[in-house]
């Protein structure tokens, strides 16, 4: 999977489309990615030690790795990745400006 946990993407389609924030999480499994403020959802939940209130929490809910695209760093326009071998390591370069993504 072409992307990680901290990295900033864009919102290519969707009900959210156009949105941008920081990948919370990344499940590699399931191709998917948890972004923070992007694809909102409802949950119900009963009153617990936790929330003794209980009601209705609004949370992000993962989406599918193909419906965001990396933001590239020097533009912060949306960008495929390529790989590199740098130094003996594999590394991610944004293809628009061929700038580096892991140090």
């Amino acid at each position: 999977m072409h992307i990680k946990k901290g990295d900033k993407v864009m919102v290519i389609t969707g009900k959210d489309k156009g949105k941008t924030g920081t990948v919370l999480a990344a499940f590699p499994k399931k191709d998917r990615v948890l972004v923070e403020g992007v694809n909102i959802v409802k949950k119900h939940s009963k009153p617990s030690q936790d929330n003794p209130q209980g009601g209705i929490i609004s949370k992000e809910a993962a989406i599918h790795v193909s419906n965001v695209m990396l933001l590239d760093p020097k533009t912060n326009e949306p960008t495929r990745i390529g790989f590199e071998v740098v130094n003996g390591k594999k590394v991610r370069v944004a293809k628009k400006s061929g700038v580096a993504l892991d140090k």
